[in-house]
């Protein structure tokens, strides 16, 4: 699922290729993706795009008032089409023009969590409403510093109404940098533990960004291949040299380094358990 550094530096390419250009054409090519009634898209025709940004996983598109957001979920991705096309390429979901710019085409390769779109009026917020702070506001830093959430550290940073942007990838290689463990709870960590959980998080999606706007055009379909353990279960721990390991749940796992973060403690894979029952 792409994450802050992806979407943040996406909407960089959008912005500098876009802005300034009026919105020439919308097609939806998938009805399941637009998630709003009013206004339609096509009622924006020939507004400016203002610029392109990002709020936690949502690309923003400001149109001089209204905005389109997209959120690309599980399995959603971006091509940028120089020149447009008119065709429909498998798993098209929207494609949006610009002026004489390239064109955006939605594309969805998951079966849940499908991307969608979201045409604003003015003032509206739509889905933005319910997100949490930025990972780099103060807001977060007061939570992780001085906070007592009793949930785990984990289910926090994916949690998009706590903090916006963070998903199961960076969660994963931010508790492996802090070196914490997969269960910790916020509510019982030490101060020094808290600091450098701070500090993880913002050094892993720092240095995230840096190498997504190494990428040019569009986001394809494989991502995520400089994560340093998340999805990489069963290969060498890159700080320690232990094998890392896994916990599976229904709908995601969680990747971490007995040595690093559980001082040497291997904890149950559920996938397993319930393999052995």
């Amino acid at each position: 699922m792409p994450e802050l550094p992806e979407v943040q530096a996406l909407a960089e390419r959008l912005d500098a290729a876009l802005a300034g250009a009026p919105l020439e054409r919308f097609d939806l090519l998938q009805f399941s993706s637009l998630k709003t009634v009013t206004p339609r898209p096509a009622d924006l025709v020939g507004r400016p795009l203002v610029r392109v940004g990002r709020r936690g996983k949502y690309l923003v598109l400001e149109l001089s008032g209204p905005r389109l957001l997209i959120h690309l979920s599980q399995g959603g991705r971006i091509d940028l089409e120089d020149p447009p096309k008119v065709t429909r390429p498998r798993g098209s979901v929207a494609r949006v023009r610009f002026g004489s710019g390239p064109a955006i085409l939605v594309k969805e390769f998951g079966r849940e969590r499908k991307a969608g779109i979201w045409a604003l009026a003015s003032g509206d917020d739509g889905p933005l409403a319910t997100l949490g702070p930025e990972p780099d506001s103060a807001a977060f830093e007061r939570l992780v510093l001085s906070g007592e959430d009793p949930r785990r550290v984990h289910t926090i940073l994916r949690d998009q109404r706590t903090v916006a942007g963070i998903g199961r990838g960076y969660s994963d290689d931010i508790l492996h940098r802090a070196r914490l463990s997969p269960t910790a709870v916020l509510g019982k960590l030490s101060g020094d533990q808290r600091r450098a959980l701070l500090e993880a998080t913002r050094s892993v999606l720092a240095e995230a960004l840096e190498v997504e706007r190494r990428r040019i055009g569009g986001l394809p379909t494989k991502i995520g291949d400089h994560f340093t353990v998340h999805g990489r279960h069963g290969t060498a721990c890159p700080r320690c040299g232990d094998d890392l390991r896994r916990i599976s749940y229904g709908s995601h796992e969680i990747t971490y380094c007995p040595s690093c973060q559980t001082g040497g403690k291997v904890m149950a894979d559920r996938r397993l358990s319930r393999l052995v029952r």
